[in-house]
């Protein structure tokens, strides 16, 4: 015992261990007609496993269409192709260079508008991977054109309207273990160990793969490096893949990623394009909305309908709309498949609202957060899906909170510092992120988590929910502690394991401690319960009386499941009514200095007032939120996926920046607690995902009022700042070639 963490490559090797590896197409699209393996190579002691060695060939997902392997057509550079393991990793690598693909490459649809517009069909018969519309007020019409047809008449019937196009692009989690599982089968079935966030997808994708019984497939969580969602699918991928050549070799296989792999070959941000036409008094009070998202879900469809969803969900921003209409569709191209991230498609359409905002308050002459504070959503309120929000909204305090920590107004109407060639500037956004799954999402799941008592009054907590560094198991052992009336210490976390945690759902979608954590206190109150029964009945500390009941009943364990609140109501087919059960809240500002030489934006100070609900390990808490917010940073600024013809151009850590910890500013986080009265520990929300979705706007925003450049995509490089200034495309710099400044039009 050294309490030293092992990773999944830390693991000892078990004896007969082989390495894996996979062949990857070199091309984004092409006919596979034939794959040779180099006869001058010594194949004796190589494993291979090829398409057409597969019973099923397919990666269970929420759709099956992505192969395990590809067998006849390449939809996307790095698709796999074939597997190899062997003992020797230096043969290894020589033996992937001994297979030789035969490709016929065909012309890649590498941008998703050429797809909508199908100037090519490389999916299904349009292309559409998903489509979801929203509608309220005027435009909620059955009929699409009708609808279509309302909301503009709505907003045509404004005297403020403003349109705007803002685009957003991949992001690389770069979490800090890459991809990594080891394999092996024996007489009990087949057995994975991981670096994975959601022991269950790979436990569904194997048994899919293999056309196993269910306990014939154990899937354990290695200690794991980080996630950020790029962890939640993608391990069913590595996974059959390993199990496959251990399976064919009857050997164990160890299949780590290298970085350049990692991140050549797995999920990403989905880019998005948001077309956004909206309609407001002259007074500010906003009207109608219509918003056109479209997302690129790549080759295969992975988790894109959730990801266009939560999108979708959030494009309305925290304010209330009279009318809305909001028409979502992601498409694919031949690029890799991409996947789910931290803010899942929300981060996207809050950029384009608070960015589209930002504008309408230019053209009324007001300070955006001035505008945006008249029309935040309030309990009481309704959603875009005509959810009313029944409580728990502390969007208000949040903004108070940040505003004046930061001196926002004071700053906003002074003028831009200048000092020499270096001009400083604050913006600000407030946003809202749903916690838990969509809609009924959580109803299907049906988590569930077993409390056991142990022999002296000990508690055992088994659940599929894991620690990828945001501290479950800490707070999921605080609130068992609490619930229970015992010491932390004698709180234990058992290992997630397919073969003995119950399926508690995935550990997504801000979902950990507020859902799963709520089950977790249930369960451990009522083993407490039990024990303290036991005490009134005999006497003693609760420690004998634990031993006592565990002598007369061999094995106490409470197993309890999720049940949403009873007022919630959602309706798939329409898209309407309790989009979730509760939301957090935030308002972040930025303050920004700007070279005006070389138009490099330095983030100086960032203040965050988050509404999390309940804060039950507040240190960690602001953690989360220190951590997601310098994730936004990043994707503000600085990292950028740079893609030719289909290929990525900068697959390492030297070329991909990401900000570290000598890049953060200043944090600055006030929690706020607005306590949601489902939530555990006294009213917990999520607050996973929320600290991604605001930082860009803020930055952005800062940057405008250093400079008068108003940025509408992403990332704000200051090769794209020159171009905007230089070419007077901003918005603030006299509006943009191609999109019109804004119109005031009398209704």
């Amino acid at each position: 015992m050294t309490g030293r963490a092992a990773y999944v490559d830390d693991l000892p090797h078990e004896p007969g261990e082989l390495f894996g590896a996979t062949v990857r197409s070199p091309v984004p699209r092409a006919r596979l007609r034939g794959i040779t393996l180099d006869p001058a190579f010594d194949w004796s002691d190589v494993t291979v496993v090829r398409a057409s060695d597969l019973a099923v060939n397919e990666v269970q997902c929420i759709s099956a269409e992505q192969p395990i392997l590809a067998a006849d057509q390449i939809r996307h550079a790095y698709e796999p192709v074939v597997l190899l393991a062997c003992a020797d990793k230096r043969k290894l690598a020589q033996a992937v260079r001994a297979v030789k693909l035969d490709l016929e490459p065909l012309t890649p649809v590498l941008d998703p508008e050429q797809s909508f517009a199908k100037v090519d069909v490389i999916w299904g018969e349009d292309n559409v991977h998903k489509r979801f519309s929203i509608t309220k007020g005027r435009a909620d019409l059955p009929d699409p054109a009708g609808s279509a047809a309302a909301i503009e008449a709505a907003i045509a019937s404004c005297e403020i309207v403003v349109r705007g196009r803002y685009t957003t692009h991949h992001q690389e989690q770069l979490y800090i273990e890459p991809q990594g599982v080891i394999a092996r089968w024996d007489d009990k079935g087949v057995h994975v160990t991981g670096s994975l966030q959601c022991p269950y997808y790979v436990h569904k994708a194997l048994v899919h793969g293999f056309d196993l019984a269910a306990d014939r497939v154990h899937v354990t969580q290695a200690v794991t490096g980080g996630g950020f969602g790029g962890k939640e699918e993608y391990p069913s991928v590595i996974a059959l893949h390993a199990a496959l050549l251990a399976q064919k070799s009857g050997k164990p296989v160890r299949m780590i990623y290298d970085r350049k792999e990692d991140i050549e070959a797995t999920t990403k941000r989905h880019p998005a394009i948001c077309e956004i036409t909206s309609g407001c008094d002259r007074d500010g009070t906003l009207r109608a909305l219509s918003i056109r998202i479209l997302m690129d879900g790549g080759a295969y469809m992975t988790l894109t309908p959730v990801v266009l969803s939560r999108g979708a969900l959030h494009a309305a921003g925290v304010y209330r709309w009279d009318d809305v209409r909001i028409d979502a569709i992601a498409v694919a191209t031949n690029t890799p498949p991409n996947g789910a991230f931290r803010g899942f498609g929300a981060p996207q359409t809050i950029w384009a609202i608070e960015r589209h905002l930002d504008r309408v308050a230019e053209e009324l002459g007001r300070d955006p957060m001035d505008l945006k504070a008249q029309n935040m959503l309030r309990e009481g309120d309704t959603t875009a899906t005509g959810q009313t929000l029944r409580g728990s909204v502390g969007v208000a305090e949040c903004v108070d909170k940040a505003l004046t920590a930061s001196g926002y107004h004071d700053k906003r109407k002074a003028a831009p510092v200048v000092r020499g060639r270096v001009a400083r500037g604050i913006g600000a956004s407030v946003f809202m992120h749903g916690a838990g799954f969509t809609g009924s999402g959580e109803k299907h799941l049906k988590g569930r988590v077993a409390v056991d008592l142990l022999p002296g009054g000990r508690l055992r907590i088994r659940t599929a929910s894991t620690d990828i560094g945001q501290g479950t198991e800490t707070v999921f052992r605080q609130i068992a502690a609490d619930a229970a009336g015992v010491r932390l210490e004698d709180v234990d976390f058992a290992v997630p394991s397919t073969s003995y945690v119950p399926d508690s759902g995935p550990t997504v979608a801000s979902r950990t401690v507020m859902v799963v954590g709520g089950i977790v206190e249930r369960a451990a109150r009522e083993v407490a319960a039990r024990v303290r029964a036991e005490q009134e009945a005999s006497g003693g500390e609760f420690t004998a009386a634990a031993d006592r009941l565990l002598t007369k009943e061999r094995e106490v364990t409470a197993l309890v499941q999720y049940e949403h609140p009873g007022w919630v109501t959602w309706d798939d087919s329409t898209y309407k009514g309790d989009a979730y059960p509760v939301y957090g809240y935030a308002c972040d500002v930025a303050e920004v200095e700007v070279d005006l030489d070389t138009l490099e934006v330095t983030v100086t100070g960032f203040w965050s007032a988050t509404d999390v609900g309940k804060a039950i390990h507040p240190v960690m808490c602001k953690g989360q939120i220190e951590g997601g917010s310098l994730q936004a940073i990043g994707w503000a600024l600085w990292e950028d996926v740079v893609w030719k013809n289909g290929l990525i151009q900068n697959p390492r850590m030297t070329n991909y920046i990401i900000p570290t910890a000598l890049d953060a500013p200043p944090m600055h986080v006030d929690l706020v607690e607005a306590p949601y009265a489902y939530g555990p520990g006294g009213g917990a929300k999520g607050v996973g995902e929320l600290p991604m979705d605001g930082g860009a706007p803020a930055i952005a925003a800062a940057v405008e009022h250093a400079t008068g450049i108003f940025a509408r995509d992403l990332p704000l490089l200051p090769e794209r700042l020159l171009e905007l200034q230089t070419t007077r495309k901003g918005f603030g710099a006299k509006g943009a070639e191609g999109d019109p400044k804004p119109q005031a039009l009398k209704g």
